[in-house]
Parts: C-alpha cells; structure tokens; sequence
C-alpha cells in the first residue's frame, strides 16, 4: 500500500471505517493499531485458505440459485468477481461449510502476499473493501511451493467463457518453468568442470 488519502473535513469517516473494520471480523490488535497508532488503513482484505475453493465456490452457487440467478457452466462465481461475502455471507458460509477466512487490514506500507489459488475477498469493483482512497501496487508471481496451484489455476481458466477477462493464461506458468530450468541447466554447464572434481 502506497498511498492513502484521508479526506479533510469528514469526522463521521473515521467512524465508519472502525465500523467496517470490526464488521469486517478483523482481530482485536487490528481494530487496537487503527485506534491508538492512528494508522492509515486502506483496504480490507478477507482471503480463505486454497483448499477451501470448491467449497466456496458450491456455496457461492448455491446463494445465486437461492436469489434466482443463472450459474451458466462457462462462468464462475470466484473468477467471475461477481460476489462481495459480507457479515451474514461469511458467517454462513462458516456455519454451512466450515470455511473460515481471515481478515486482514492493509494499513499504507503494508504488504499483502496471497498465495496461488487462494480465493480472497472480491467484488464487482475491488478486489478488497477499500476504506480509504488509495493506491496499491500488485505484481503477481510464481514460486515453486506453489506451481501446482497455478497450473490447476489456469486449467479453471481454460474452462471460462472466451469473452472472460481470466480466460487467457496470465500467469504463463509453462513458459516461467521453461525459463527456470533453462537458467538452471546454464548455470550447472558453466560450472561443470568444477563440479566433476573430486
């Protein structure tokens, strides 16, 4: 988090962001920072644990059936960024699937690493609850703990439909390996001498 602009003049503001905070199920060391350190939060962030996708993603499904919409196969609720889990959403996604995320306040300076395939907070226009204006920089990237989840990500990608902004292969996860390996086998042949001494 770069950048949080607090805007001048609006004393219910803070107010309602505390609310959001606590609303928002955040621990009580957070709600404690913004309180007593006078931190600048920017956004909300609530991020489930990747083994938990299916289940939040059949529940997701069911809430849509619930209200009458359509959950056409091409689509997909996580991906489609379509939903936003409130208060009663999350609580009953605990009490009906046992899934339970945490949240998380990204205060300026903070940095916020999610791990592949982990589903985090989003909706139609964030991917976090913004508290504050601000600016975030993201920068996606792939580790070898997780290159299983990526390439299972981009396989769910594949099945979205063609006019899906997460249709294509963002992540390039083939060609970064291909990278891996080559810069690796570089390395081994220009040490090679070396390493066949006794």
């Amino acid at each position: 988090m770069v950048y949080v602009g607090i805007p001048k003049g609006q004393a219910d503001q803070e107010e309602e962001v505390l609310k959001t905070i606590q609303d928002g199920d955040s621990d009580e060391l957070t709600i404690k920072r913004f309180m007593e350190s006078r931190e600048k939060p920017g956004a909300l962030w609530h991020i489930y644990a990747a083994k938990d996708t299916e289940k939040i993603r059949e529940f997701l499904k069911k809430v849509a059936e619930e209200q009458g919409q359509e959950n056409p196969v091409d689509h997909d609720p996580i991906h489609d960024q379509s939903w936003y889990l409130d208060r009663p959403l999350r609580k009953r996604l605990h009490q009906e699937y046992g899934v339970q995320g945490w949240a998380i306040v990204q205060f300026l300076g903070d940095v916020v690493f999610i791990p592949a395939g982990a589903p985090h907070q989003a909706s139609p226009r964030d991917t976090v609850h913004n508290l504050y204006s601000c600016i975030k920089v993201a920068e996606d990237f792939v580790s070898p703990e997780h290159v299983k989840h990526c390439f299972w990500l981009t396989q769910e990608f594949r099945y979205l439909s063609h006019t899906h902004t997460n249709h294509e292969d963002k992540l390039q996860v083939k060609n970064v390996i291909y990278h891996a390996v080559k810069d690796a086998v570089g390395i081994l042949r220009a040490n090679e001498s070396s390493l066949s001494r006794p």
